[in-house]
Parts: C-alpha cells; sequence; structure tokens
C-alpha cells in the first residue's frame, strides 16, 4: 500500500477525545493552535459510558473535606499512588465541579438548588469511619453528559478535529516528542501530524479480556506506540475488575447503584459483603467487592444453574427511585440481562474495567522517564487519563476518580502543553519520519498469510481472562506467557482479506490485535514479576501485600521483541498543605 503523506503543523496535538483529551483540547484551543485526533468521533468516545459519579468533596449533603478525600485514594491504592498526585487531583476537585458546571454539565440538584451527591465504594468521613455522599452526578449518565459538555465547548473553542484516525506511529527526535503518523480511516490517506507538543489521551485496554466493560476501541493503541517508541508502562499489571458487569455480557453496572442502597446476594439469598467489610459492606472498594464476589461463587454459594454469578438487589429501594436516578440501569438491565430491576435481581460478575497505570508522568502531566536513576521529564510529550500514570491509582481506582482523573489532569495537560508550546518552538521531524508506522501498516495490508482476527482474538482474551483475572498464580500466568509468545508467532503469519484503502476495519483490527499482543505480553510479566497481592493483582501464591520488596512501580519496556520489567520508586511525599499552590496551573 503505497499512499502518500499530508503534512500538517499545531501547537497542541492531542490523541483521543474522550473526557481528558477533550478537557485538554478545549484548554489549550483557548491560548494555541490545537487539534485533536480521534479513532471514533469525539461523542462515540469510551467516557461516555461511565455513569455513578464524579467524586469532589464539595461537602453539599454532609461534612467533607479533601484530606478525607486524599484519605481514601492513598487507602484505596492499597498505597501505591503517588501522593503528590493525590493531593493535587483532590485538592482541586471541588474547584473542577465548579469549572464544568459553569460550562454547563447539568449536575443533579438538591431542593436546595445544591449539586447532588451520593456514595460510592471506598469513599469515607473522618479518615475511615463512615460512608460520605461525595459523587456528583447526571443520573446514570455523567460520562454521557461531560462529554457533550466538553465537545461543545471544545468546538465553540476553534478546536480542529480529525475524527476516524488512527495513529500508527509516535515521533520522537532525540529525546523530544514531535507528532504523530495517523491513517484516515474515511479516506484511506496517510497524515503526518508536527507538534510542540503532544497530549495522549488515548484510554484503556481491557479489550484483552473476554468479559470487559469496554468500549471495541479500548485496544491499549496509545500503550503500545508509546512503548514502541521507547517509553514505559507503569504498573501494567494493575488492573481494576468491577464487581459488577452484567452476566454473560460485561456491562456496566454502576456502583451508583449500590450508591443508591443496592445490596450483593449469592444463590443462597444472603447479603454476604457483611462477612467480608462489615463497616462499609456493599461500598467497599472494588479489589474487595470483586474477590468477596468470586470466592462467594469459588465456593459454591453462586447464583442460577451452574451457580456461576451473584445477584444485585435493588427492587427495595422503589420504582420511583430507580426511574428518576437510574433510568440507564434499567434500561441496561432489561436489554442485555433481560431484568426487569423494578422488580428482581440483576445478575452480575466481575467484570475488566479499568488500567490503574500506564504511562508514567509528574504530577502536572508531563510524561516522565527514567535516567540515572532520577525521574526526567520528556520534552514535548504529556499523557491524562486511563492511559496515563500520574499515578492517582496506584493498585486499585476508587469509583468516581475516574472522571475524576479525567477533568483535573486533561485540564492541567491543556494548560501545562499550551504554555510549553508558548515557550517553545517547532523541533524538526526526524529523517524518515513516520516510516516504522508506515512499514507496519504495509505489513498487515499486503499480509498474504493463513490466520486472521476471530480466532487469534478469541485465544488471546481467553487466556488473559483464565490466566491473568481476579485471581493469579505463577503457573496460570506462566500458561498465558506462552499462549502470548505463541500469538506473537501467528500474527506474522497474518492476511487482511480486505484489500480496499476506505474505511479497511478488518486492517484496523489487525493493527489493534498486534497492538494487544504486545500490552497483553507487558501486562503479564509485570504480574508475574510482582509475588504478593496488592489491590486488583491478587495472587493465591502470594496473598499478603509485601511493603519490603514491593512498595514500588513496575516499569514495563519493550525493545520490539523482549519485554524488560523495571522500578521506580512511589513518590510518597504530598506536596503538603503549607506548600500547595494551585499557581501551578498556568491559567
Amino acid at each position: 500500500m503505497s499512499i502518500k503523506i499530508e503534512n500538517h503543523k499545531y501547537d497542541v496535538l492531542v490523541v483521543g477525545a474522550g473526557g481528558a483529551g477533550l478537557n485538554a483540547a478545549q484548554v489549550a484551543s483557548q491560548h494555541v493552535k490545537t487539534a485533536v485526533i480521534s479513532e471514533v468521533y469525539p461523542t462515540r468516545s469510551h467516557t461516555i459510558s461511565a455513569q455513578g459519579g464524579i467524586a469532589a468533596a464539595l461537602g453539599n449533603l454532609e461534612p467533607d473535606n479533601w484530606h478525607w478525600h486524599m484519605f481514601d485514594t492513598v487507602k484505596g491504592s492499597d498505597y501505591l499512588c503517588d501522593q503528590d498526585s493525590a493531593e493535587y487531583m483532590c485538592r482541586m476537585a471541588p474547584e473542577m465541579i465548579i469549572a464544568l458546571e459553569h460550562l454547563g454539565l447539568p449536575f443533579n440538584r438538591t431542593a436546595e438548588g445544591k449539586i447532588a451527591q451520593r456514595p460510592f465504594g471506598g469513599h469515607t468521613a473522618e479518615y475511615g469511619k463512615r460512608p460520605v455522599k461525595r459523587a456528583c452526578y447526571v443520573a446514570d449518565r455523567t460520562g454521557h453528559a461531560m462529554l457533550q459538555t466538553l465537545y461543545e465547548k471544545s468546538v465553540a473553542q476553534g478546536t480542529e478535529f480529525y475524527s476516524e484516525f488512527y495513529a500508527l506511529e509516535l515521533i520522537k527526535n532525540g529525546d523530544a516528542v514531535v507528532g504523530v503518523l495517523a491513517l484516515d480511516l474515511q479516506n484511506g490517506g496517510l497524515h503526518m501530524f508536527h507538534a510542540k507538543a503532544v497530549i495522549f489521551a488515548t484510554g484503556g485496554n481491557c479489550r484483552i479480556y473476554e468479559t470487559n466493560s469496554n468500549a471495541h476501541i479500548n485496544t491499549g493503541d496509545g500503550l503500545a506506540l508509546a512503548m514502541r517508541a521507547g517509553f514505559s508502562w507503569c504498573d501494567a499489571e494493575s488492573f481494576q475488575f468491577h464487581p459488577t458487569g452484567v452476566y454473560t455480557a460485561g456491562n456496566l453496572i454502576t456502583e451508583g447503584v449500590r450508591g443508591e442502597g443496592g445490596i450483593l446476594l449469592n444463590g443462597k439469598g444472603e447479603r454476604f459483603m457483611e462477612k467480608y467489610a462489615p463497616t462499609i459492606k456493599d461500598l467497599a472498594p472494588r479489589d474487595i467487592v470483586s474477590r468477596s464476589m468470586q470466592k462467594e461463587i469459588l465456593d459454591g454459594n453462586g447464583a442460577g444453574p451452574d451457580k456461576d454469578h451473584i445477584l444485585l438487589k435493588i427492587d427495595h429501594i422503589g420504582k420511583e427511585a430507580i426511574l428518576e436516578k437510574l433510568p440507564g440501569i434499567h434500561e441496561l438491565s432489561l436489554v442485555f440481562a433481560g431484568v426487569d430491576c423494578i422488580k428482581d435481581p440483576i445478575p452480575v460478575v466481575p467484570t475488566a474495567h479499568y488500567q490503574n497505570g500506564g504511562i508514567p508522568t509528574n504530577y502536572l502531566g508531563q510524561v516522565v522517564t527514567m535516567k540515572g536513576g532520577k525521574e526526567v521529564d520528556v520534552p514535548g510529550f504529556f499523557a491524562a487519563g486511563e492511559c496515563a500514570a500520574n499515578s492517582v491509582h496506584g493498585a486499585n481506582r476508587l469509583g468516581t476518580n475516574s472522571l475524576l482523573d479525567l477533568v483535573v489532569f486533561g485540564r492541567t495537560t491543556g494548560e501545562q502543553a499550551a504554555q510549553y508550546a508558548k515557550e517553545n518552538g517547532f523541533t524538526e521531524l526526524p529523517e524518515n519520519a513516520g516510516s516504522e508506522g508506515v512499514a507496519l501498516l504495509n505489513k498487515f495490508a499486503n499480509g498474504t498469510g493463513k490466520n486472521t482476527f476471530g480466532p487469534l482474538y478469541t485465544k488471546l482474551t481467553k487466556t488473559m481472562q483464565k490466566n491473568v483475572g481476579v485471581f493469579r498464580t505463577e503457573e496460570l500466568m506462566t500458561t498465558a506467557r506462552k499462549d502470548l509468545i505463541e500469538l506473537e508467532s501467528l500474527i506474522e503469519d497474518y492476511t487482511v482479506a480486505d484489500k480496499s484503502s476506505v474505511y479497511n476495519l478488518d486492517l484496523v483490527e489487525a493493527l489493534e490485535l498486534n497492538n494487544m499482543i504486545l500490552v497483553a505480553r507487558a501486562a503479564t510479566e509485570g504480574a508475574l514479576a510482582r509475588k504478593e497481592s496488592r489491590g486488583g493483582h491478587y495472587r493465591d501464591d502470594y496473598p499478603d501485600r509485601d511493603d519490603k520488596n514491593f512498595l514500588k512501580h513496575t516499569d514495563i519496556t519493550s525493545n520490539g521483541k523482549d519485554i524488560k520489567v523495571d522500578y521506580r520508586a512511589v513518590r510518597l511525599k504530598p506536596l503538603t498543605v503549607e506548600s500547595f499552590e494551585p499557581k501551578a496551573r498556568v491559567y
């Protein structure tokens, strides 16, 4: 496939149009020439699926403050989060909610007109003493409302959008990031985006699991591109399995259901979370609830003929409350579970939901790399959202901290990238810029082998689900490693039947599968190396947390063939009350 490359120049280039990308874009566009490239139309990005809310210690319904929020975030992360980032996020949260409100986000309201708040798993008052109402929400469609609001604002600010563009290569010149090569899916051409600053907001990668809550585009492309460019993946083994995915389908049932009073029952009709988390019960952090559910199933206490799922009961809160606050869940349970949750419980199982790690950054979203044992900023490269590790989530993310992450660090990277672009000129593109991306594209476009997407993808997702899931062991993950190495060889003998240059989704699937295999291998190697249990990473053969040997981030790199596991220190020192100055924000 020989294709002419069209060139573009922007001060700031944002890759990804979810909540983080759009928030970065709408801020950067106010100050410098900004473009967004996205594999889908922006309002189809995966943020649209976020349901239950966004955390902020507003204290609108009961006393709350950011100190308690930070405590919950650090504790929920199983102490693997970077505490400067956690403090920054929790302290900025109330201001960010007000900013969203001023942009037009239609939050639910109290009778007094304040932004309404609901409880969510792992969020407490007085340092763990009791649940607290901290989640601001728009019924059960918070992400949908946020995405629409931020897209409208980005358009109003003059952001230029390149929708249905697929990123093929992250371009570097020396240590600096200078652009991205992308394929125009609609028209078939290649485009080189030369930029002073690049923000990756490319989302997650849970499509590597058989049962997952993610959109089809969440294949880890941004992480794979960053790793191929020489950058690392922080805490690659740390995935979150959301407790309540619809049985057999994986579609998410928001934690907001339990925040509104929903309870989990085993096949005997018992409210079993009282055994595992007696204080906050069904609103315990997601890793605890997921493992508790899985244990009930493994102990033979599951529901249904095969005793392989759990029941989420919500009918007791009443039809009116369900239709007012959880209308999307009512519809979702009807469509995907065939259950009217006003009358009957919803069958649920843990589902792969979120990657807690990502491209490592400092607390302002600038990508960092290790040199001489120290973190060094990468010129012109920023990351935010699920593809980034600032790292506020550590080994386990609290519900509603994901949308907060998007808002705080999306805005912050937009500010920082705009400032960087104002202070720096263009770094030249290197000789033969984009040649690796073109070679990869041609490799699959011209492939005439015997393997196709379906069988290879099925093998990938099944081995990850079975061997690198909620419970992990050396034996299981060694099996996964073997399977994934085999998949790497099989994809070398691959065919793309569709030879067209327009909307060639057969080709896109091949490129995505290639990325998913790399992502799955990195995750498996990280999990094998972390010989302890921490947060969502639970090993039956190492059931205890080991702070002596593993209170550190994994740092996974790839040379294109082998995966290397290193480590870097967790930033345990907060910004501190005395030294914190929001002046770090530029605009």
